[in-house]
């Protein structure tokens, strides 16, 4: 029996790097998985892979920034199993934009995205959680919530306000039974760290200054974000919620105030 044994979760941006890695242990500590993506192929395919490994799933492709299709994912799965335990809100998107040249549609959509998709999932995955009186949300954030680099605007803004946006969640549904916790992974072996990687001048000399100020001379797996996640959205961490939690090899603690 795993710690999630018997729950219902779902998890968004789960086709690939940290959210594929969720899915994935989530199935492993005896969850039912439900998944959305906006990359419909990459979905399908995950999809496949899983059930052909006797993980599982069930993917459906959406767009977690358009209210009616994260409205009918999430009805979906509460029609399928009665209830929804667990919300992962995982997906996003990296932006590096300069603040004065950035245009106002390209704020909106790494807002939209990186923001306003966290609040539209957990507004549909709080009704059943609160006839229920238990539900686990944890978002994920990111280490640049409270630290960051030049180059990396507005990531940074949108990932704090994720931040605010779990404390005042947590406030809220604390009275029903409901926890809301983020994750903050820092650099992650990723599709979105190999982006970041490609923009920088001498992609290996930026990958090898980024690990030499890692305490751990390393960076995370999604695995081991994974990891973290499971633990914060199971009953061992019952008293945890408004938390901040950093899965980041010990870089937010080379810069900490």
């Amino acid at each position: 029996m795993g710690r999630l044994a018997g729950r219902i979760a779902f998890v968004t941006g789960g086709a690939r790097g940290i959210g594929r890695g969720i899915v994935e242990k989530f199935c492993a500590e005896g969850a039912k998985v439900a998944f959305i993506d906006v990359d419909a192929p990459v979905g399908q395919a995950t999809a496949g892979e899983l059930a052909a490994a006797g993980l599982p799933v069930e993917f459906t492709p959406a767009d977690i920034t358009c209210e009616a299709d994260v409205r009918r994912a999430i009805a979906a799965v509460v029609d399928r199993h009665g209830r929804l335990d667990i919300l992962v809100n995982n997906a996003g998107v990296n932006a590096y934009f300069d603040p004065v040249d950035m245009t106002e549609p390209e704020w909106d959509r790494v807002f939209a995205v990186d923001l306003k998709g966290a609040w539209l999932c957990a507004k549909h995955a709080l009704g059943p959680m609160k006839r229920a009186r238990r539900g686990s949300i944890v978002n994920i954030a990111s280490i640049h919530a409270t630290l960051t680099v030049a180059g990396m605007f507005p990531y940074a803004a949108a990932k704090a306000g994720l931040l605010g946006f779990t404390r005042s969640l947590a406030l809220e549904c604390a009275p029903l039974g409901i926890r809301v916790n983020a994750v903050l992974p820092g650099y992650t072996r990723t599709r979105l760290v190999d982006e970041w990687l490609t923009t920088q001048p001498d992609p290996a000399e930026a990958e090898r200054r980024a690990l030499a100020v890692h305490p751990l001379r390393r960076i995370a797996t999604p695995a081991e974000i994974a990891n973290v996640v499971a633990f914060v959205a199971s009953d061992e961490a019952s008293a945890i919620t408004g938390a901040s939690i950093a899965a980041d090899c010990g870089l937010g603690i080379m810069f900490a105030t």
